[in-house]
């Protein structure tokens, strides 16, 4: 995987059912692509205090394949990748004991933070990519030799 985020279940991240409430699910995934943006060197603050660009979520999705619950360890691997000169998607699987409990996807577009017009993606977020890119690769011939072996 690209990049792997460890959480534990707060009370306060589930509803009256005390499973995770559904938006609560994509909080967790945004602190996952935060930690992914910080451990690759982009300054956080300076991403997201007064930008000059800005990378707003035009579409999410989430679902569910069982209940998670407060207390529950997960990790959420991210796996980024470029969709065009100016967005991104990124999906998400969610693992809680080995198993995945559930997938997301946010997809963002890359737009000028004054005019609120679309824009080619900077060279930080670019190199974030591909570096994630190399990385999934990477992983990917790792598992087939194992497979072939």
């Amino acid at each position: 995987m690209s990049f792997s985020y460890h959480r534990t279940v707060r009370f306060q991240d589930t509803d009256a059912a005390g499973v995770v409430y559904f938006a609560n699910l994509l909080s967790i995934c945004h602190e996952a692509y935060e930690e992914s943006l910080n451990k690759s060197g982009i300054n956080l603050k300076d991403f997201f205090t007064h930008p000059q660009v800005g990378f707003p979520i035009v579409h999410a999705s989430v679902d569910f394949l069982r209940p998670i619950f407060c207390g529950d360890k997960l990790l959420v691997n991210l796996m980024p990748q470029k969709i065009g000169t100016e967005k991104f998607e990124i999906n998400y699987e969610i693992f809680s004991s080995d198993v995945v409990v559930a997938k997301a996807i946010t997809r963002h577009v890359c737009i000028d933070a004054n005019t609120r017009n679309k824009q080619a993606l900077p060279t930080n977020i670019i190199h974030w990519l591909e570096r994630n890119r190399r990385e999934i690769e990477e992983a990917e011939r790792r598992k087939a030799r194992e497979v072939i072996s």
